[in-house]
């Protein structure tokens, strides 16, 4: 009488390899909402950038000293929220507003930066 089944080490065998695929693919989730996460943000400072630089410089000549809704009206506001949450010039956000050479409010330059999960920090500058 032949026995019909799987023995004990081939069911360890086959959950083990379930178990890793699994894992496998749960890390290359985390990686793809990473870089989606990052696209968001370059996308976010790229339109910061285009707006500060095709609206408000071409209609005042300088660059504010800080940006905001109030600021960037042609922008999304919710473009000045990075994608988990935190708001442009609050501690924890992944974007960056740099002006520099104010006076009284109006700056002849600036830094854009956005704080990357997977690349270098994505940067963009004044042109003028």
């Amino acid at each position: 009488m032949e026995k019909r089944g799987f023995t004990l080490l081939e069911i360890i065998i086959v959950l083990a390899a379930v178990a890793v695929g699994v894992v496998l693919f749960f890390m290359q989730m985390m990686n793809v909402d990473a870089l989606r996460r990052d696209e968001s943000r370059k996308i976010a400072i790229n339109a910061m950038y285009f707006n500060l630089e095709e609206d408000f410089y071409m209609e005042h000549g300088y660059y504010p000293e800080e940006i905001g809704p109030d600021v960037l009206r042609a922008m999304d506001p919710n473009l000045f929220t990075d994608p988990i949450g935190w708001v442009l010039g609050t501690e924890g956000s992944s974007y960056r507003y740099e002006p520099s050479d104010c006076i009284d409010g109006e700056c002849k330059h600036y830094v854009l930066r956005g704080i990357l999960e997977k690349e270098d920090i994505f940067t963009r500058q004044s042109r003028n």
